[in-house]
């Protein structure tokens, strides 16, 4: 058994002798062939045009979506870009005054001096790159019934505005928010340059300041003449408790004229029309009741004849308005002189009036000067007043205005001296 079992060793030494042998060769022959650059190379391409017909899979689908999105009709606030714009403007003044009464307060009202800090952040968006929709933020600091009271105002929404530009000769403009006649005013200097100490050398005749809530405005220019008109609904969506008695109805108009060497004479007026209602009913922000006529019944009663009467006499004399002459002129590119004059429908002999006189150079100086008043109102008599300027630019941003103000109103004399400073961003 010996022999036999030592045979059998051997043949299996043998047979794992010869796996090994053959292992180790058909391991070489791998290997020589991985080192073979052609077989690399071969591979790596195999690999690199998989990845290609990923690549190329995927840009189609990039592709399809891109197409339909361009194909089908987009929103027309997309690829809009909103512009933020903010103003803060403070006014100081040093009054030097007899007496602290209700009537150096009048005389103050009646002058336009509103102290205090007043913020104004602007939010612009452009549609269709012609269109803008804006919206109005403002935070203000002002008195709160006496002389030297201050209170504060959050910030609160005061316009919002939608800008249609149809052609370059002509426009419209919406105002759901805040509406005055300034917004749909042809002007053709800007509320920064135009800014005095006081609200008669800044904003120009009251009429452009009126809150008129709703306003539809069209604008036409032409050559040298341009022209304006709007529509204007306030007193809507009043509280019950308010002394409001319904709504009224606005109509603005402008025509503004080129003369020449630089002169533009405008022509301007708002005619107001009150709609009392019997009962003080709120019906919400942005309603618009239309009242239609009733038939004509026999009062039954003395008193109700003599209501009605008084009803229609309110209504035949409550509508009200009034003109507006405004003429401007340039002396040379940066010194400008203008003037206006306001008469109302409600006491024609009562004339308001300014006259400006301004440098608005961008250089580190410039000036300004005012004259201003109210002539033939037997209520509150005549009012004068003077004021003088300069104009401090202390960078792009920041404008510094110390000046002098004089105010006669009546009886009263005020000299003050004042400070004004505006900052944009």
């Amino acid at each position: 058994m010996e022999p036999v079992a030592l045979a059998v060793d051997k043949l299996k030494s043998f047979a794992k002798s010869s796996q090994y042998f053959v292992e180790d060769i058909i391991h070489r022959c791998d290997n020589s062939a991985c080192r073979n650059p052609i077989e690399i190379l071969k591979r790596l391409q195999r690999e690199a045009f998989t990845d290609l017909m990923k690549l190329r899979d995927r840009q189609d689908k990039v592709e399809r979506i891109l197409s339909f999105y361009k194909t089908s009709k987009g929103s027309p606030f997309e690829e809009a870009t909103t512009h933020v714009r903010g103003e803060v403007d403070l006014l100081g003044a040093l009054l030097v005054m007899d007496d602290v009464d209700e009537q150096s307060r009048n005389a103050l009202s009646r002058a336009g001096i509103r102290t205090g800090i007043r913020s104004r952040f602007t939010f612009e968006t452009t549609i269709r790159q012609k269109d803008s929709l804006a919206a109005e933020f403002v935070a203000s600091q002002k008195g709160n019934g006496c002389l030297g009271g201050i209170s504060g105002q959050s910030l609160s929404l005061e316009k919002v505005s939608y800008k249609i530009n149809a052609c370059p000769w002509l426009s419209a403009v919406a105002i759901p928010v805040g509406a005055q006649c300034r917004d749909v005013a042809i002007s053709t200097v800007s509320s920064k340059e135009a800014k005095g100490l006081t609200e008669s050398s800044s904003l120009g005749p009251p009429l452009l300041n009126q809150h008129n809530g709703i306003g539809l405005g069209l604008m036409v220019r032409k050559a040298n003449v341009a022209a304006s008109l709007a529509q204007f609904v306030s007193g809507l969506g009043m509280p019950v408790a308010s002394n409001s008695m319904g709504h009224c109805f606005s109509t603005f108009g402008q025509l503004v004229c080129q003369l020449p060497r630089e002169i533009k004479l405008s022509l301007l007026g708002v005619h107001q029309v009150p709609k009392p209602f019997s009962e003080r009913v709120s019906l919400g922000p942005l309603s618009i009741p239309l009242v239609l006529p009733k038939q004509p019944t026999a009062p039954e009663t003395l008193v109700e004849a003599s209501t009605l009467a008084m009803r229609a006499s309110t209504q035949k004399t409550a509508s009200a308005g009034s003109v507006a002459l405004m003429l401007e002129a340039e002396l040379d590119e940066v010194t400008r002189i203008g003037g206006w004059i306001e008469m109302q429908k409600s006491n024609p002999k009562c004339l308001q009036w300014a006259v400006t006189m301004s440098d608005d150079s961008e250089d580190s100086f410039g000036w300004g000067m005012s004259l201003s008043g109210i002539l033939g109102c037997p209520t509150s008599g005549d009012h004068f007043q003077v004021e003088s300027y300069l104009k401090l630019n202390l960078g792009k941003r920041f404008v510094l205005k110390p000046g002098l103000a004089y105010v006669a109103d009546g009886n009263v004399r005020i000299p003050a001296f004042m400070l004004r400073s505006n900052w944009s961003f």
